[in-house]
């Protein structure tokens, strides 16, 4: 079978950060190959970059077997499924004056680089479904974490007639369709977060709490993890910087050194694709070895760092191991 795009990265990209794409791509292969799980996080504004092209067939064909993910990654994979037509790009975003970002304001299109995703179209209708799940589990006394308040909604087919992409290419219904282990961290700061709070200010969701937190994302993690490694050597596949990343690699020394538990092995392989410079104090451009002082890696432990922009390299990883 022709693998167009796996034959031309295999033939072209021999050197430099290139070469480390190949070299990630193969290595989390070989991970799979031995039985390994992949831990894949998302950060950015990847959603918006429709990762979900590739992402989803990833979890589709057990590539990817847990997500950790931002807030806003949740929720914007969701407006672009039903609001996809309403999107806007702006080629030339970098020429725009306090006065046409004033002008795209007033329009409720809300800028993300060259992409105004919509408010009306995408934000006030997904908060329209996701809010009748929240005041129906908070009268009920149910908590759930967003992303299962998501796949709630997604699998009540509730949106389905407002679809406006080939579901297929919606990561999100993929990961909901397998039941996807997921964790989403600092949740409140995305739009969905920010409307919850307004509507347990107004009085509309009665206890704050029906949205399960962070603290037991973590837990949950910590559960997941522990399980998961008895069985299966666990890569760690982190697209772009942030709490989607440092959140999640953070559960091993924690397992280690908090809950003495030191038996739980290290993450299995590693790779990060970001454009951050390594720089003082940031997380994002740390190289990898630095993580091995935290005892989140070890010293043998394969990793791999991509230094270019995340919506070029994770897409062509996804297509080499799909043999696309």
């Amino acid at each position: 079978m022709s693998s167009p795009v796996r034959d031309f990265i295999t033939h072209h990209y021999r050197h430099f950060n290139s070469a480390a794409l190949v070299d990630a791509a193969k290595a989390y292969e070989a991970h799979l190959a031995k039985g390994g799980k992949m831990f894949v996080t998302v950060a950015g504004a990847m959603s918006t970059a429709e990762l979900g092209l590739s992402l989803a067939e990833m979890i589709r064909q057990d590539k990817v077997h847990a997500i950790c993910c931002t807030g806003a990654n949740l929720e914007e994979d969701v407006f672009n499924l039903v609001a996809h037509d309403y999107y806007e790009r702006v080629p030339h975003y970098r020429d725009l004056t306090p006065a046409d970002e004033e002008a795209l304001l007033n329009r409720h299109m809300n800028r993300v680089t060259d992409t105004c995703i919509p408010e009306m179209e995408a934000m006030r209708r997904i908060e329209t479904a996701v809010l009748e799940e929240w005041v129906r589990a908070d009268k009920a006394g149910e908590r759930w974490f967003p992303h299962q308040f998501m796949y709630k909604i997604l699998a009540s087919g509730v949106l389905k007639k407002e679809y406006q992409i080939d579901p297929k290419n919606s990561w999100l219904l993929a990961a909901m369709e397998k039941n996807l282990p997921m964790f989403v961290p600092g949740w409140e700061d995305a739009t969905l977060g920010n409307m919850f709070a307004g509507h347990c200010i107004t009085g509309d969701v009665k206890k704050v709490h029906t949205v399960r937190t962070g603290i037991e994302y973590m837990m949950e993690l910590a559960e997941w993890y522990t399980k998961t490694s008895a069985e299966s050597s666990i890569g760690f596949f982190q697209i772009g910087g942030g709490i989607a990343g440092d959140f999640p690699i953070c559960v091993v020394p924690m397992l280690h050194q908090d809950l003495q538990r030191p038996e739980v092995p290290l993450w299995g392989y590693f790779c990060q694709i970001s454009d951050s410079t390594t720089s003082y104090g940031s997380y994002s451009g740390a190289v990898p070895n630095e993580k091995i002082t935290w005892g989140k890696l070890g010293k043998d432990t394969p990793k791999y760092i991509i230094e270019s922009d995340a919506s070029i390299v994770a897409p062509l990883i996804f297509a080499y191991l799909l043999k696309w």
